[in-house]
């Protein structure tokens, strides 16, 4: 696609107000951040495009997302991953990157490439993990949702040096992981449609530096804002190292998503 053509989000776009008393955090707020759009390319050639969200203040952890499968509806704007860059830069200052995988396309813009079932994907995971070695980004958690936590699990140990632990959000299967000492941590919906608390902590007790973490309730997909906040509260408190509950309100200037170029 020639530059000419292309259509992709600014996030400079966001006009921030302030109304002069606490905002309730509803899924559509958005609260100030850093936003930078950002590319990489991969080693054989393909541009992917991300977004990354960074405090305003110091950077406590970074999020490196790798998002649900493509051929089903999954892509940086996923609403778990969309949220966390939202509002984690504001309220834990930590910073959220996402991007789109080979093939994978959202408001932000289309990657190069087609969807290769998380063969061809080794090449994006490392073009993204080189960036964030290149920024030099703060603690950062390899964090994967669904198709994203495959990705996570093969490729991970690799570069075990390059990352402080992984969490993994609906993982649907596992991989080695004792390999490195990495911590671990698995995010289990009650009525997840693959692989339930149970079969998890089953699945998992093979890892030693693993953690199994069930969530009452919840679905495959998250949905909902009780879900995604239950989530949230506990990537934030496991990649800050404290528990962390996430205010519902913030006082200060706030914008509404964009969903259209």
């Amino acid at each position: 696609m020639s530059e000419e053509t292309r259509t992709e989000f600014d996030p400079s776009r966001y006009i921030f107000t302030d109304p002069g008393v606490p905002t309730a955090i509803r899924s559509r707020t958005v609260l100030p951040a850093r936003r930078e759009n950002f590319e990489v390319t991969t080693a054989d050639g393909k541009r992917l495009v991300g977004e990354l969200a960074l405090p305003e203040g110091d950077v406590k952890a970074t999020l490196v997302t790798f998002h649900p499968l493509p051929t089903h509806g999954g892509y940086m704007d996923s609403h778990v991953y969309k949220k966390a860059s939202f509002r984690l830069p504001a309220l834990a200052n930590i910073a959220v990157l996402r991007f789109n995988t080979r093939g994978t396309s959202s408001i932000r813009g289309t990657s190069d490439g087609v969807f290769d079932g998380g063969f061809a994907e080794k090449k994006d995971f490392d073009a993204i993990l080189d960036y964030v070695l290149g920024r030099a980004l703060p603690n950062p958690w390899l964090i994967g949702w669904s198709f994203g936590t495959e990705l996570v699990l093969k490729y991970g140990p690799a570069r075990a040096n390059e990352f402080t632990g992984a969490v993994l959000l609906s993982p649907a299967e596992m991989a080695e992981w004792n390999t490195i000492s990495n911590p671990l941590y698995a995010l289990i919906p009650e009525h997840d449609d693959y692989l339930q608390p149970a079969q998890a902590r089953e699945r998992f007790s093979a890892i030693n530096r693993a953690q199994v973490i069930p969530f009452e309730g919840c679905k495959h997909l998250w949905v909902g804002e009780k879900s995604v906040n239950a989530v949230l509260n506990s990537i934030a408190s496991i990649v800050l190292g404290e528990q962390t509950v996430l205010p519902s309100e913030y006082s200060g200037p706030v914008a509404e998503e964009i969903t259209e170029l």
